[in-house]
Formats: C-alpha cells, sequence, structure tokens
C-alpha cells in the first residue's frame, strides 16, 4: 500500500430543504388551513478516526466530499427527510488543519473519535408555522440555508512512543526489523527506506511503538533529501534513538560530525525536537573499525558538561540491542513507576492526595 500523509480536500455539507408552502384539502373542509412542513436538515461531513488505517490515500485521488442536502418540505404538515451525514475516515494521527488559514482544527487520535468539518444547513420552516391571528393563510415558506464549504489539509503524523533517526544507511530499518516483528525493505544503499515503517516491541512485562524515519541528511529542514518529508512523524515521539553508522566509509564524515549535524537539523526544524529525549547509538560494531569510532564517541561524549551515554550495538550479531531497549525503556516509563524512598520503599502520598 503506497503511503500518503498529507493531503487536501474539498468538503462540502449538505445544504437544509426548503419549507414548504402547502394548504389542507380535505372533503368537507373548504377551508382549511395552512399545512406545509418544514425542510429537512443538511447532512454533515464527519471524520472519524478508524485504527484500522495507516495512510490517507483514500483521500489522494477523490478530493471532493459533499453530504446530502435535506428534502424540501411536504404538503399535510409532513416535513422533510434530513440529509445524511457524509463520514470520512481517517488514520489515528490525523491532524486537521484549514487551508486557507492554517488554522488547526482538529488532532485526532483516538479510535472512534469524531469530529464535524463542516455543518449542514438548516431546513426552512413550512408555511404552517406563520400562521397567526391576522394572517391565517400565510402564502411563503422559509428558504433552507446552505451547509458549510471549505478546503481542508489533512496531515498524518503517526503515533509512535519512539522515533529512530539518523543518515541514511545507518542501520535504523535493519535495527526494527531485529526488535520488533516489522519487515521493512532492508538493503545496502542509501535512501532504501523510503517511507516511515512501524513496529511494536515487547519490553519486559510492557510494549512500546517504535517508528523507523527515512534518512535525514545534512539540509533536511529546508527539504533536502527525503526524510525532511517525514520530520512531522517525530513531532509526537517521546524518545529519539539517534544511530550513529560506525563503518561508514566516507572519510569526509565521523560518528561525532553525523551526530551533530542530524541534532542540528532537528532543532532547525523544530526546538521542540531539540528538547526531547535522546538515546545515541553506535551501529554495526561488528566490523572492528566500527566498534574503535564508537569506543572514541564514547570517550568524547563522556567529557561534557551533560555526559552522553553511547550504546554501541549490532543488529547482526544482536550485541548491545538488550541494554538499548532497556534504555528506552527506562525513558519512557520513567513517570509512569512510583517513586521510591531509601531502601526501594514507595514514598508515601501528601496528606491532601489521600
Amino acid at each position: 500500500m503506497k503511503f500518503v500523509d498529507e493531503v487536501r480536500i474539498h468538503v462540502k455539507a449538505g445544504d437544509g430543504g426548503d419549507g414548504a408552502v402547502a394548504w389542507r384539502r380535505e372533503k368537507f373542509i373548504p377551508r382549511g388551513g395552512p399545512a406545509g412542513g418544514d425542510g429537512g436538515n443538511g447532512g454533515d461531513v464527519v471524520l472519524e478516526v478508524d485504527p484500522q488505517l495507516a495512510t490517507l490515500l483514500d483521500y489522494r485521488y477523490v478530493r471532493e466530499h459533499k453530504a446530502r442536502s435535506g428534502e424540501k418540505g411536504h404538503g399535510s404538515d409532513m416535513n422533510g427527510p434530513d440529509g445524511q451525514d457524509l463520514v470520512l475516515r481517517v488514520p489515528p494521527g490525523t491532524v486537521v488543519k484549514d487551508s486557507a488559514t492554517g488554522e488547526v482544527l482538529a488532532d485526532l487520535g483516538t479510535a472512534a473519535e469524531r469530529f464535524v468539518v463542516a455543518k449542514g444547513g438548516r431546513g426552512g420552516l413550512g408555511n404552517m408555522n406563520f400562521a397567526t391571528s391576522t394572517n391565517q393563510a400565510p402564502r411563503y415558506a422559509e428558504d433552507g440555508t446552505p451547509g458549510e464549504e471549505r478546503d481542508l489539509v489533512l496531515e498524518l503524523k503517526l503515533l509512535a512512543d519512539v522515533g529512530i533517526v539518523g543518515y541514511p544507511n545507518a542501520g535504523k530499518s535493519t535495527l526494527i526489523s531485529r526488535i520488533s516483528r516489522a519487515r521493512p525493505k532492508i538493503a545496502d544503499y542509501p535512501f532504501t527506506t523510503l517511507v516511515p515503517n512501524l513496529g511494536v516491541v515487547a519490553w519486559r512485562d510492557r510494549s512500546f511503538v517504535v517508528a523507523d524515519i527515512p534518512g535525514l541528511i545534512e539540509g533536511a529542514h529546508s527539504g533536502a533529501g527525503l526524510g525532511h518529508q517525514f520530520l512531522r512523524h517525530v513531532e509526537r515521539c517521546r524518545v529519539l534513538v539517534h544511530l550513529v553508522d560506525g563503518a561508514n566509509p566516507d572519510p569526509t564524515r565521523s560518528p561525532k560530525a553525523d551526530l551533530e549535524a542530524i541534532d542540528r537539523e532537528l532543532a532547525l526544524y523544530s526546538p521542540e525536537l531539540a528538547k526531547k529525549p535522546q538515546i545515541v547509538a553506535v551501529t554495526k560494531i561488528d566490523v572492528p573499525e566500527a566498534r574503535a569510532a564508537g569506543l572514541k564517541l564514547q570517550r568524547l561524549l563522556a567529557r561534557r558538561k551533560k555526559p552522553i551515554d553511547v550504546h554501541l550495538i549490532s543488529a547482526v550479531t544482536g550485541e548491545g540491542l538488550q541494554e538499548l531497549l532497556d534504555a528506552i525503556g527506562r525513558v519512557l516509563f520513567r513517570a509512569a513507576s512510583p517513586k521510591r524512598g531509601r531502601g526501594g520503599r514507595k514514598l508515601a502520598k501528601p496528606r491532601a492526595e489521600r
């Protein structure tokens, strides 16, 4: 299935039906009064989250969406039926924006969550509603109001706990294939990954979702490479795992330079990304040169004012993977674990919270 994470669509809610001008016509009732019914209300256009969807592909080729209009009122005091709502299903993590202003209208993440993006028009009143003691035979009715109409931008931001970032060919796809059941395409050339891949990782008695983001390069924040198209997907991640290629054959690059270049791109794209917890890992340490480069990076980052732990991993042999998962799990579930005092005892809650 083709991955589509941004589309533009036009939605039009149903118009309200016109009220009817009609008269009561029955045998032996020569002067029947007004009997025109009301018009039906127009249908709404509703977005609903469907957990079974993972892409906005359905809206790439069908961009016009219109709900049914309400029917006109009828005689004999009968109202016209309301127009049926048009329900458009979207994947979890869909952000709805107004195309003209860029205003965020909704951020849909919960299963079955619904949001009305265009309200249907109101049905007009029939002439029976305008009868008074001084106007017992009104010959007019109310027109229905038009439904709302607007252009929208739908953006998909993956709902993942952990985002794996790094240069192309750093081993992101190989890693996610080892720690989860995801099976992305893996090859020995850059930009193999063209779309984000999601995988569920089991860790101890818990689990979390990992997203493999296509490779970033220098200048990604301004549109260079492929990864810039998917940077929005790491905005929701709680933790970033930064993979650094320890066996890169390019003599002009080093693990330290790669790390700083990608961190700079993340900060330029969004200052919030730079503040997210980050775990650094040097990959391919089954190669002697990569292990030596990883140890060197460990020493360099350990000397900083705020020392950074560097994990040495090999997705081929499995070395260091469990330690990496433990580090991710500790950061992810730190807030969920109860605070403990000395001796491992749980700290008592303040009296006001009991």
